[in-house]
């Protein structure tokens, strides 16, 4: 039995809650009613915790000249990788727990009673200023009701306080179903709260050498769908965004602001060290992310379409857990990976962003598009490192995002993994690409020199055609693809695409091979003002 909270302890209680929250992650997950839920409460606290962890596991035993103690110090890197790793509303909150855990007892030189309970208050009070319209009913009740009891023991008894969170937090869960009426209906309670009960019972383990000897909540009962509003936002909503910002405070306040217009279940929270957890309900996603442009740097963005991840149906979850991860260049580009159920990463991913993008799906079998040669090696290096966490990842080697919605569209939940993969790799050698942009400097190419300014037509690759109007150059490069064959044409316009030249290329296409599907979409990209598929 421990008399304070030492900085081993801290590492034990990390180990032991990520234990937990495993074993009884499918659980969890069912506990998710809404018909568009907030991803799966019990992955997401999972990838949450399992992040916190490893910041920890990171850390060589060295202490910062900060002033603080061993266990703020193992707080801290808690509560920086839960940040860093955060997924869906209840992993930035769960974050912000463990943030107000570290900064109160960052400099406490011995952790007894009365600290943990001031600083259980203090991440109660930082759970709800994560949230811009906090909820009763939810993870914020369950932590409200923990920190609560803690106070009132009014002891120094570290296990009295402990023992008396934990079982607070378990009443308070119980209750759950009394204070939102959704849960009422679905006969469960809150998965959120549920969670945080499992890691308060493993601090009591830690502090006490005991298990706790409250009843778990019964499991879900069997329920017909519920079709009222979500615990974290409207239905109204089509989209998660989510994205790591370095931004400073000032902008972050003006990006607050700005997405509380574009959606709901706003949650922008920070370390304390410039770098910001922002996660929105949104439909317009291009406005969510150029919102973060405008505000810092943001990187590891992940985009959900909650369609996908409706209440269980005919085709409402791909089987064997599996999902898709997607590079992609722009907010357009982005927007239509999302619609067919993609996790989308920016640009230029690096091993690690990459890695954290599988990892954050929750599924056992992963299959990658990269959509860049330079970006397939990385692609590669990230599934070597998944293989080592248990989870089967593919690389399906595209080079251009139209080569991804050919494999994106031909995925069916009914074959095996295997069998997807091979009909996926199929479909994108089979559509040909090609690239329309503007010479930035002079080179001799194989279809002649080219001077800055000049459009080029790069078909695979290789610059098939060199011009100086852009319309007449894409219409050109598209007539040279369709040569070869093809009955469906996709146009994906850049960010810096004249008006009109989406239509302009429809139009032509259109009047020159009648037989030809054509689909145009606002891309993004930036660069490239178009970029051609042929199927």
């Amino acid at each position: 039995m421990l008399e304070t909270l030492d900085a081993a302890a801290v590492r034990r209680w990390c180990a032991s809650g990520l234990t937990a929250l495993r074993a009884h992650q499918g659980e969890i997950d069912e506990l998710n009613v809404y018909p568009v839920p907030d991803g799966d409460t019990g992955t997401n606290l999972v990838l949450t915790f399992t992040s916190a962890q490893q910041a920890l596991a990171m850390d060589l035993g060295t202490l910062p000249d900060d002033g603080h103690t061993p266990h703020g110090h193992a707080l801290r890197l808690m509560a920086r990788g839960a940040l860093l790793g955060a997924r869906g509303n209840s992993g930035v909150i769960l974050s912000q727990i463990l943030r107000g855990l570290a900064d109160t007892l960052a400099a406490v030189p011995a952790v007894r009673g009365r600290q943990l309970a001031d600083a259980l208050a203090d991440a109660s009070a930082a759970a709800y200023a994560a949230v811009a319209r906090p909820v009763e009913g939810t993870l914020l009740s369950v932590v409200a009701a923990a920190a609560h009891a803690a106070r009132r023991t009014d002891s120094d008894d570290l296990r009295a306080v402990a023992r008396a969170a934990a079982e607070a937090a378990a009443h308070a869960l119980a209750r759950t179903p009394e204070q939102l009426p959704e849960l009422a209906r679905a006969g469960v309670v809150d998965a959120g709260g549920r969670g945080l009960c499992l890691l308060l019972d493993a601090l009591v383990e830690v502090v006490t050498g005991e298990s706790p000897a409250q009843p778990a909540p019964a499991p879900p009962a069997r329920r017909a769908p519920v079709t009222a509003v979500r615990e974290s936002g409207s239905d109204v909503y089509a989209y998660e965004v989510q994205y790591l910002l370095d931004a400073d405070d000032e902008a972050v306040a003006r990006l607050r602001a700005e997405l509380s217009t574009l959606g709901d279940s706003l949650a922008v929270v920070g370390d304390g060290t410039g770098t910001w957890n922002v996660h929105v309900h949104v439909n317009d996603i291009g406005a969510a992310v150029e919102a973060g442009v405008v505000a810092g740097r943001p990187h590891r963005i992940t985009v959900t379409r909650f369609a996908d991840q409706g209440a269980p149906g005919p085709q409402a979850r791909l089987p064997e857990g599996r999902a898709a991860v997607v590079v992609a260049t722009g907010a357009g580009i982005a927007e239509l990976f999302a619609a067919e159920g993609a996790v989308v990463v920016p640009a230029n991913p690096s091993t690690g962003e990459l890695l954290d993008a599988i990892r954050a799906t929750g599924a056992a079998r992963v299959v990658v598009l990269p959509n860049d040669p330079n970006t397939q090696s990385v692609a590669s290096a990230a599934a070597r490192e998944a293989h080592g966490l248990g989870v089967k990842v593919s690389v399906v080697p595209t080079r251009s995002p139209v080569q991804a919605l050919a494999a994106l569209a031909v995925r069916d939940p009914k074959r095996r993994f295997e069998d997807d993969v091979i009909a996926m790799a199929e479909a994108a050698g089979a559509c040909r690409y090609a690239e329309v942009c503007h010479a930035a400097r002079e080179a001799l190419t194989v279809a002649g020199p080219a001077r800055p300014g000049d459009v080029l037509a790069l078909v695979e690759g290789e610059v098939h055609l060199i011009g100086q109007d852009l319309v007449d150059t894409c219409t050109a490069v598209v007539d040279r693809m369709l040569g070869g064959g093809g009955e469906l044409v996709t146009l994906l316009c850049g960010a810096d695409a004249p008006a009109g030249l989406a239509d302009r290329v429809r139009a032509y296409v259109e009047g020159a091979w009648p037989f030809v599907e054509v689909q145009a979409y606002e891309g993004g990209q930036p660069h490239y003002p178009l970029l051609v598929g042929v199927e």
